[in-house]
């Protein structure tokens, strides 16, 4: 799987511009979401190569976005990152459990996101 398209999703403008910026400086094509739902939306109409989702979202949250996306046949390969201020072992597990093929905890570094992509690749 080659990863050129990202979708970063996270209604935090702060953290949505910094993991944007991130892998836009390291030369993807980046999208962004600021809802679960828009999450949903952009992943059947764009198909990202790779999703950074934060969990705590209105709405549809980062876990039912993944689970909707993971059970969607057009999408469903789409790795998703989750990328959130949670960091007890459940939310982990259940992350996983959703779908989520890694888990980020912020405050998160350039390097940590950077790694993904590279382990995802």
């Amino acid at each position: 799987m080659s990863i050129n398209k990202v979708l970063v999703v996270d209604d935090s403008p702060m953290d949505l511009a910094n993991i944007r910026n991130i892998v836009s400086d390291a030369g993807y094509s980046v999208l962004t979401a600021t809802t679960g739902i828009e999450a949903i939306q952009m992943a059947k109409s764009e198909k990202p190569d790779l999703i950074f989702m934060d969990i705590v979202m209105e709405g549809a949250d980062g876990y039912d976005a993944c689970r909707e996306i993971s059970k969607n046949g057009g999408i469903h390969s789409i790795p998703i990152v989750f990328v959130s201020s949670k960091n007890q072992k459940a939310d982990r597990v259940w992350a996983e459990l959703q779908g989520g093929k890694a888990f980020i905890t912020k405050p998160f570094t350039p390097e940590q996101i950077l790694d993904q992509i590279t382990a995802l690749n």
